[in-house]
């Protein structure tokens, strides 16, 4: 394989941030696609998470082909109910509001594509969310700000009250990228060193 350069297919800043944890040297490249469309054709979250990881990557690669195109979504599976970014407080009040007390799932989908590869896989975290009310939903929304953010919640800020228990096995992919295992697959590739 001949990697020229490594491409984040993105536009977010945590993922933009994380990914500068493991490499010195990439670009961010916003692919071009309908999430909202892909979304619409999928019920299934850990199907439409994987989809639209991989449909930001192959996009991106499209355009630079000799390049390792790195692509990454996320979304929360609620009892099989998909949320995403609430864009607004109100909305996050919303997808606050049917998450307290509960558990669910986030779902970190990652898509490496190179000139001869496609590798793909998925992270799932499991988090129990304490009994709020809504103006302890509000006060929280009103401090983290977390609009642009699958589930409404920045765990590595003020979110991380919002919890009573979280199991994973890399806490880097509820902010967005999974590092342990990226960092694998890119070691494999000769780009991450120890």
């Amino acid at each position: 394989m001949s990697v020229i350069s490594t491409i984040l297919a993105s536009g977010s800043r945590y993922r933009r941030e994380l990914l500068g944890r493991i490499l010195t040297s990439f670009e961010c490249v916003v692919p071009n696609i309908d999430e909202r469309a892909i979304q619409a054709t999928m019920s299934a979250p850990d199907a439409l998470v994987r989809r639209l990881a991989f449909e930001k990557a192959s996009c991106v690669h499209r355009q630079f082909p000799q390049t390792l195109v790195i692509g990454s979504d996320q979304l929360v599976d609620l009892d099989g109910a998909i949320l995403g970014k609430p864009e607004t407080a109100e909305n996050a009040v919303t997808q606050l509001e049917r998450m307290s007390g509960k558990w669910h799932r986030l779902l970190t989908a990652v898509c490496l594509i190179t000139s001869d590869s496609t590798l793909e896989f998925t992270n799932e975290t499991r988090l129990k969310m304490r009994t709020l009310s809504t103006a302890e939903l509000r006060h929280y929304i009103a401090r983290d700000e977390p609009l642009d953010c699958a589930g409404s919640y920045m765990i590595e800020r003020a979110g991380i009250g919002l919890f009573e228990e979280i199991v994973t096995d890399d806490f880097t992919a509820i902010m967005g990228l999974p590092l342990i295992r990226l960092t694998t697959e890119l070691r494999s590739m000769g780009l991450v060193g120890p």
